[in-house]
């Protein structure tokens, strides 16, 4: 898929010949292709028709509206993406970043948001897979639901040359990564 800038956006829409196809195509999920972290989701074939549409839409012009998307997310087993408006979402005080660079280290997530957030080493934690190798993504702490909320405003803006996704998570979720990460 391709975003409103003509930018790659990081995902794809694949439609299988059968389901036998779809499920090993899951097993890929939290795999690399090449040196990219990918995560794979399932979505009904009306997902796929829905950001077809829109992309087409979009690319003749069609769609001005920053409220719309070009690639909705399907429904199933997916965090909210960055093109759906965040404000109606529940906050609490973590926050989850995608699209990290492998290379990232917490000092690298603390000088991302600034000096507006008193954030402490403590407060980050980055995810890594089994072979001690970095997944992309981390989890912020914040002292509030507002504060994690008024963070929301660095959502897509880069480390490096990466473009960062940011999304409303929680304790457990963080909690759940960093158990992965530790085995």
């Amino acid at each position: 898929m391709v975003n409103k800038n003509g930018r790659f956006s990081g995902e794809a829409f694949v439609l299988f010949a059968g389901n036998m196809h779809a499920e090993n195509a899951l097993l890929r999920d939290r795999q690399n292709i090449g040196r990219r972290y990918v995560e794979v989701f399932r979505c009904k074939k009306q997902d796929y028709y829905q950001a077809i549409a829109a992309e087409m839409r979009e690319s003749q012009g069609f769609e001005h509206d920053h409220h719309h998307h070009s690639s909705p997310p399907p429904q199933a087993h997916r965090p909210p993406k960055r093109t759906q408006n965040k404000d109606h979402l529940e906050y609490t005080e973590t926050l989850k970043l995608r699209g990290l660079p492998f290379s990232v280290n917490k000092s690298d997530i603390i000088k991302f948001f600034g000096g507006d957030y008193n954030l402490t080493d403590e407060k980050v934690c980055i995810g890594y897979r089994s072979d001690g190798k970095a997944t992309g993504e981390a989890y912020v702490e914040f002292s509030s639901p507002e504060e994690a909320k008024s963070a929301m405003c660095k959502d897509n803006m880069m480390i490096g040359s990466r473009y960062i996704e940011l999304f409303p998570s929680t304790q457990d979720e963080a909690k759940r990564a960093d158990y992965r990460s530790r085995k």
